[in-house]
């Protein structure tokens, strides 16, 4: 009996009524009690995996984290890049847009909408965009996170994505500034106007993407200043345009993606391609120094990245594609991978636009850019078994059939190439815009909240959705209403606004949380867990580019006006009487 004992739990408490055993220390032998041990590490050891490494049940999955460390430390680019992740070092960043928690579902406050664009005056729908989504998104900035860069809506407090790098320099007020403005809320944008005016400076000691600081900072002040001509914002801009300009400081001309505003050293990032710059940074800045050096008359900024566009136009072009990665030192291409979506996508852009905000006197750019699509439409430009028109990257020629959410601007690229640009293929590039838009829209359509999710595939019976769970978020992007813009303002079909209604219900039903916008982690699921990022390109280009959709032509006319990578507008040269140029003596 006395072994017995010694084997079977005894009974020393009860609890209503039950007896409970309670293990003594001398309940078990060594040998069962770390048998018993092991089973308890064995199960902690499973629950912990399973929170950290699966992505439904952390706050950022190894998939989300490994596609955020190459992300945050360059511009906006997508998943899955043919590249070596960044050292461990540099995996203490915060990730730019990365899923900032598990969040329950959230009560929204919807529109009053009707079944379809058509059935509601132009105007109310304008006056809702900007009453109840960009009153409500900007007012919960102001209260919970001014000053910082940009609002955690779920959370109540402020964010700062690496891009921006350790700063606190208000990237949502800057970004919001000229869609305030056209929207008329003048009393919002006075306010944002005076923080610009005594907080906004730029010798921060902290490293920040050069790309950033260009197409946010730089970008929205030049439009400031052309849209105000308040003097303020002319001065803003050249002092960051002069603190960008160490960046350029290589021996070919070619910046750097990385600076600190503060010393002036710049860097690359490692994992690019053996320390390349990238397509997309270096040629996504002719717009705003152009601009800049005709408002200041000083030519340094001009000069800068002509000579960035020298060597891109003199180098060997595989297939008469630019790849996306060169080295500033030797001027050589790195890895041959072309997208025109991250990494590559505004290069392209820019080209057409440089001609254009020009007036059409920089031939070269439209040379460039005829060159660069027509080989882009013989080698990208592909189509689905299921009859869908998509842009697909190259890997050593090999052709990857996806195509991210940042490409969806590519339609509103090709049609207002064509528009522009009258010759014997403008029809054929009005069409692929039409068609590469139409794609886009449906990889809306496919998922549970009519939202696009960051890459879609195209394979034989799963065409224009995602296949991996780090492409199935949506982070307030504004690339295909952007498209859905231009398309309407060209061809004034009624789909486009349509489209764009079917967008502004779904941010209403899906990401409107009580204090602001929230990215999703699954567009395929109706009860998305929320990123809670209010991302600043939400102001500054996809409420500004819906609100534009339903406004009249003459407000940022296309004719008066180019948009720059962020959507701030930039005045075209000769045709617009805001393009305010220096008058030199």
């Amino acid at each position: 009996m006395t072994t017995t004992s010694l084997l079977l739990p005894s009974y020393n408490r009860f609890v209503n009524g039950v007896p409970v055993p309670l293990f003594s220390r001398r309940s078990f032998r060594p040998r069962e009690k770390y048998l018993i041990l092991l089973v308890f590490l064995t199960f902690g050891v499973v629950c912990f995996g399973a929170f950290f490494f699966l992505p439904d049940f952390r706050t950022s999955g190894v998939a989300y984290n490994s596609v955020y460390r190459v992300y945050q430390k360059i511009q906006k680019v997508g998943p899955d890049l043919l590249i070596p992740a960044p050292p461990h070092g540099l995996s203490g960043y915060k990730d730019p847009h990365g899923p900032g928690g598990v969040y329950p579902n959230v009560e929204h406050v919807g529109l009053e909408r009707p079944d379809d664009a058509r059935d509601i005056d132009i105007h109310i729908i304008e006056d809702k965009i900007k009453l109840q989504m960009m009153k409500h998104a900007w007012s919960n900035y102001v209260t919970y996170a001014w000053g910082e860069n940009e609002l955690k809506p779920i959370s109540k407090r402020g964010h700062s994505a690496s891009v921006f790098g350790a700063t606190k320099m208000g990237a949502t007020i800057v970004d919001a500034l000229d869609t305030l403005y056209v929207m008329g809320m003048q009393e919002e944008f006075k306010q944002g106007r005076d923080w610009i005016d005594k907080n906004l400076n730029f010798t921060v000691d902290s490293e920040m993407s050069l790309f950033e600081i260009n197409i946010r900072f730089l970008g929205s002040l030049l439009t400031s200043f052309a849209l105000t001509g308040d003097k303020m914002f002319r001065e803003k801009a050249l002092q960051i345009g002069e603190r960008m300009l160490p960046a350029f400081e290589t021996k070919t001309g070619i910046p750097h993606s990385l600076i600190n505003l503060y010393t002036g050293r710049s860097r690359n990032h490692g994992w690019a391609s053996s320390g390349c710059s990238i397509l997309s940074e270096i040629g996504t800045m002719h717009l705003e120094f152009s601009y800049l050096s005709d408002i200041t008359g000083n030519p340094i900024f001009r000069k800068k990245v002509e000579q960035v566009r020298r060597v891109l136009k003199d180098l060997d072009k595989p297939k008469g594609l630019y790849p996306n990665f060169i080295h500033p030192e030797t001027g050589k291409w790195g890895q041959h991978h072309i997208s025109l979506g991250g990494l590559g996508d505004s290069f392209y852009e820019y080209l057409l636009k440089a001609w254009i905000q020009s007036g059409k006197e920089d031939t070269e750019a439209k040379k460039m850019y005829d060159e660069a699509i027509a080989a882009v439409v013989e080698h990208m430009i592909m189509t689905s078994k299921g009859g869908l028109t998509y842009l697909s990257d190259l890997r050593y020629d090999r052709p990857d059939h996806k195509m991210g959410h940042l490409a969806c601007f590519a339609g509103g690229m090709f049609a207002l190439g064509a528009q522009v640009n009258e010759n014997e293929v403008s029809n054929q590039y009005m069409d692929i815009g039409a068609e590469l838009t139409n794609t886009c829209h449906e990889s809306y359509i496919r998922s549970a909240t009519k939202l696009g999710p960051e890459a879609f595939h195209f394979i034989e019976g799963n065409e224009a959705r995602s296949l991996k769970n780090d492409e199935k978020y949506y982070i307030l992007r504004p690339e295909t209403y952007e498209s859905y813009f231009i398309l309407w303002r060209l061809t004034k079909d009624q789909k486009y606004r349509d489209w764009g209604w079917e967008a502004v219900e779904a941010l209403e039903m899906h990401c409107r949380v009580p204090h602001g916008f929230s990215g999703l982690r699954d567009v395929y699921k109706s009860d998305s867990i929320k990123d809670d990022v209010q991302q600043s390109y939400f102001f500054a280009e996809s409420l500004k580019y819906l609100y534009l959709l339903f406004s009249d032509d003459n407000l940022i006319s296309l004719d008066d006006w180019v948009f720059n990578s962020e959507a701030h507008m930039l005045p075209i040269k000769g045709s617009n009487p805001l393009y305010r140029q220096a008058q030199l003596s």
